[in-house]
């Protein structure tokens, strides 16, 4: 029985326990929740029994949206009510009480490396939120302690797991499109534009608490999408810029109820250069327009032979075939298995379920602690980029060669 420790207890923890009720409902019973921590004990007692604690918080976007900011409110007596789930309001009260195995890290960026490395030093097996921690040497020291340690070590990625995305990676694999060559994704403005604070956490906001802006909190996706469908990242161009310095945070009626000072960037535009030669742009703004700028038919690719774009793979003689349905009639049974084990589709559950075997057999998880890190890599390049004014390799930034931009975030946290 693998028993889990939960740090973290804000907003995103219940698409987190709606995995692992995915899992009980399927059958799996390897696992007990069996310890949340939260600076402040309320926000521990809003998700440990039903009936019982603090009323849940409101959403901050509409269920309707998917995201997972918006999953429904879940407790942990909803998953399992054989075990008393232990309260900490320090995470290293919790894992050094020895009531858990392993643990569940889901606290702001800023605690990553911290939570992480105590877990990894006790011996305990992680898995931490996106993005991987606060800065690349953070992110390193956590990858390289736990390779030492000899303990299961994953991000939650769930870009990953999309269907779209699982889609548009076989389909490169399969070749149906020839050699990729150019690719294509982004937004400008929308949902948070052009000067809310973002999902209304204003840390995301700061340079030490939250890395960067959405080249950090959103470029780790990308940056995974890219690396997962297309290959792996040698080099990033890219600027950076905040065009939005004061965020605000509204009621419902549109009354300012407070501001935050902004030290990073709201806007991105960047140029990949993949290992094998093909090339990639990415944009990303939380300023602008509320009306969303979007690439049209992104994210697409443009191979050799064929384009997959607008949810369609176009081959070189002019057919298009649906590439959801494409892909569902052609994988096969065991890439089915591998995709979506025992059916599931929600990325929650499925990178759950991957950790905790990953754990039994003594591996890492398909989005490893490794794979993490070079997402924050690539996204930080970024920045760096943009503060040098050159192009950036992923390696100079892997090995603390360029770190104009960071160098402040490590000094801070004594990473130097």
């Amino acid at each position: 029985m693998i028993r889990i420790g939960i740090v973290g207890c804000g907003r995103i923890l219940n698409a987190h326990l709606q995995g692992y009720l995915q899992l009980r409902r399927l059958g799996i019973d390897n696992f007990r929740i069996t310890a949340l921590c939260a600076r402040r004990l309320e926000d521990a007692l809003m998700f440990r029994k039903r009936g019982e604690g603090p009323p849940p918080r409101p959403p901050v976007l509409d269920p309707a949206t998917g995201d997972p900011l918006a999953a429904p409110h879940t407790y942990v007596s909803d998953i399992h009510d054989d075990v008393e789930v232990a309260v900490y309001t320090d995470y290293r009260d919790l894992i050094a009480s020895g009531k858990v195995d392993a643990i569940n890290d889901l606290t702001t960026l800023a605690l990553h490396h911290q939570v992480g490395l105590a877990a990894i030093d006790a011996g305990l097996h992680l898995l931490s939120q996106k993005p991987l921690a606060i800065s690349v040497r953070a992110a390193k020291k956590m990858v390289t302690a736990a390779k030492a340690r000899g303990v299961t070590f994953g991000v939650f990625e769930n870009v990953r797991q999309a269907r779209g995305v699982r889609a548009m990676a076989w389909a490169v694999r399969q070749g149906l499109i020839g050699e990729p060559q150019i690719s294509v994704m982004g937004f400008l403005g929308g949902l948070w534009s052009p000067d809310r604070v973002v999902a209304e956490t204003p840390w995301r906001h700061k340079k030490l608490l939250g890395g960067g802006g959405g080249s950090i909190d959103i470029g780790v996706h990308q940056m995974h999408l890219q690396r997962y469908v297309v290959g792996e990242i040698a080099a990033v161009s890219a600027v950076a810029r905040t065009f939005a310095p004061v965020r605000y945070l509204r009621d419902p009626q549109g009354n300012v109820l407070d501001q935050v000072q902004a030290d990073v960037d709201d806007t991105f535009m960047a140029t990949l250069q993949f290992e094998r030669g093909a090339i990639g742009q990415l944009w990303w703004s939380w300023a602008g327009s509320p009306e969303e700028v979007s690439i049209s038919g992104a994210p697409a690719i443009i191979g050799s032979k064929g384009v997959i774009r607008n949810g369609q793979i176009v081959t070189a003689d002019g057919e298009r075939l649906p590439l959801d349905e494409t892909f569902e009639q052609e994988m096969t049974p065991a890439e089915r298995e591998r995709f979506f084990p025992l059916g599931l589709t929600d990325p929650c559950a499925i990178q759950n379920l991957d950790w905790l075997r990953a754990i039994e057999c003594g591996a890492d998880p398909e989005t490893s602690g490794e794979e993490g890190l070079r997402d924050l890599a690539c996204a930080f390049a970024i920045l760096e980029s943009s503060a040098l004014g050159r192009t950036v390799t992923q390696q100079e930034v892997l090995d603390g060669a360029v770190d104009a931009y960071q160098r402040a975030i490590d000094e801070h946290y004594g990473l130097l």
